[in-house]
């Protein structure tokens, strides 16, 4: 894992995890919000193994901890890129292919502009077919749609009590005003299940209503401005790792999720405590 001290702090790679605390949110103007204190710093260095694969340091003397912002697929809920990869092996696609088609012009193609609402659901229909046939196979937009909102993770979720009691968390989500709430939930079982996630949340910061879109640096800013947080107190997680170069260049600590275990003990070790 590759470390990098930019603005006295401490910027990693990858991993990540959650936390939580008692307390009640209020919804406003489609946003959580909830006042929140100033923290204590921590002090102190760790290096966790990660299951054999690169020693994660965190330098902890380098860094106050405020607040800690949150992806939410693949983080505290699982990957929709799983239930891709199932459609795919259904319909005899190329493993990752959706993605695939995803990751050619990122910034301006039918899923970007979808996310940032600058179409609608059926212009993005028609778009993604048009995509994916140039790559070989025709996938209608409408599918990929059903695909998204994953299952709830509780160790997540209790991480995610346990940092709320002494951080600001915020959520910061990519999503769609198609799907049933925030989390791009199926049905409405599934929505009220995430939406007590939420509801954990001083704030959810959502593509789909702001007009930005991660990896837009745009959006991390203004997370910190909402926040009333400097990056360099901020430790964010996110499963996509070109979601976390721009915070990481803006001085936030970052960490790859790859699982929720090795989530788990990077939190842990980036906070200087358990979660």
């Amino acid at each position: 894992t590759a470390l990098t001290l930019r603005s006295g702090s401490l910027n990693v790679r990858y991993r990540t995890r959650t936390m939580k605390k008692d307390g009640a949110a209020r919804r406003h103007d489609n946003r959580w919000a909830v006042a929140v204190g100033q923290l204590p710093p921590h002090s102190g260095a760790r290096i966790c193994d990660n299951g054999g694969l690169s020693p994660t340091v965190f330098d902890l003397s380098t860094m106050t901890v405020k607040a800690i912002l949150w992806d939410f697929g693949g983080v505290l809920t699982s990957s929709p890129f799983e239930a891709f990869n199932r459609y795919e092996a259904e319909h005899g696609l190329p493993r990752d292919f959706i993605r695939g088609v995803n990751a050619v012009n990122p910034d301006d193609n039918a899923w970007a502009r979808l996310e940032s609402s600058r179409i609608s659901t059926e212009q993005f229909d028609r778009e993604f077919r048009a995509e994916s046939a140039a790559r070989g196979h025709e996938v209608p937009g409408e599918d990929v749609l059903a695909l998204l909102g994953g299952e709830v993770r509780p160790r997540m979720v209790e991480a995610l009590e346990i940092c709320r009691a002494r951080y600001q968390v915020t959520c910061l989500t990519n999503n769609v005003k198609s799907a049933r709430g925030p989390g791009m939930a199926r049905d409405a079982a599934q929505a009220a299940a995430i939406e007590a996630v939420m509801a954990r949340f001083h704030l959810v910061i959502e593509s789909s209503l702001e007009g930005l879109r991660k990896p837009d640096p745009r959006i991390y800013a203004l997370a910190c401005e909402r926040m009333g947080v400097e990056p360099g107190s901020v430790v964010y997680l996110d499963d996509l790792g070109i979601n976390l170069k721009p915070a990481r260049a803006l001085g936030m600590a970052t960490i790859k999720v790859l699982n929720e275990a090795q989530a788990l003990d990077d939190l842990s070790a980036a906070l200087g405590h358990a979660v």
